[in-house]
């Protein structure tokens, strides 16, 4: 995971910028983290004009599909977010798969993308 920086103040309210930036650093978009967290898109946005709260489930995936410490997830969502305690390490490794599951989903859509950008390339 990566450690926590620059992030002992707790935001007010969602820092939309910094999750955004997180989400670019790893190759993901709102619509994965709705995917992530059982969510319609909609509820996603609200996160982000901090309309809806992040339940400490929601962080910990979050932290685990971002690759950060959860703590630093609940800083960045706003003042009343919980940090989550540990999970049981049934729910942990379910988290974890289902993370990992994401992230391979993503890979395979570039390089997907790259495929049919070489098949176009080939066909002229």
């Amino acid at each position: 995971m990566l450690p926590v920086s620059r992030a002992d103040e707790m935001a007010l309210f969602f820092d939309q910028a910094w999750f955004d930036a997180q989400l670019a650093r790893v190759g993901a978009t709102r619509s994965d983290v709705a995917r992530l967290l059982g969510l319609e898109p909609e509820h996603i946005d609200e996160m982000w004009k901090d309309q809806r709260e992040l339940s400490a489930r929601d962080v910990a995936l979050l932290g685990i599909f971002l690759n950060v410490e959860p703590r630093l997830i609940a800083e960045r969502a706003g003042i009343s977010t919980p940090v989550p305690d540990s999970l049981p390490s049934t729910d942990l490794a379910i988290i974890e798969l289902r993370a990992r599951v994401d992230q391979l989903e993503l890979e395979m859509r570039v390089v997907l993308k790259e495929l049919e950008r070489m098949r176009r390339s080939e066909a002229r």
